[in-house]
């Protein structure tokens, strides 16, 4: 019997239905969330969900996937940021 072995790209897919439900993959971590705003870290960045009644569904960190709902009204993202680039201050207080 031939093994099957799953290739993992690093493509990362934000799917949005009907505003009430997103299904994000790539996640590492839900770094916070109420039920206004969830912040999600995945391998490209910080995804920032934002709107009402907002519930984490589904959390699979081995996965990588996210389910989320309730009523979405912005979806923003943030690069990742690198340790080299801190800024001013980072550089200081090393």
């Amino acid at each position: 019997m031939e093994e099957q072995k799953t290739i993992k790209t690093n493509n990362q897919n934000v799917f949005l239905e009907n505003r009430e439900k997103a299904s994000i993959t790539e996640v590492q971590d839900v770094e916070s969330f109420d039920d206004e705003l969830i912040q999600v870290m995945t391998t490209k960045g910080k995804i920032v969900i934002k709107g009402m009644n907002l519930q984490v569904q589904r959390l699979d960190i081995e996965e990588g996937k996210v389910v989320i709902n309730g009523t979405i009204n912005a979806i923003t993202y943030m690069e990742k940021t690198d340790s080299k680039n801190k800024g001013f201050l980072g550089k200081i207080l090393k």
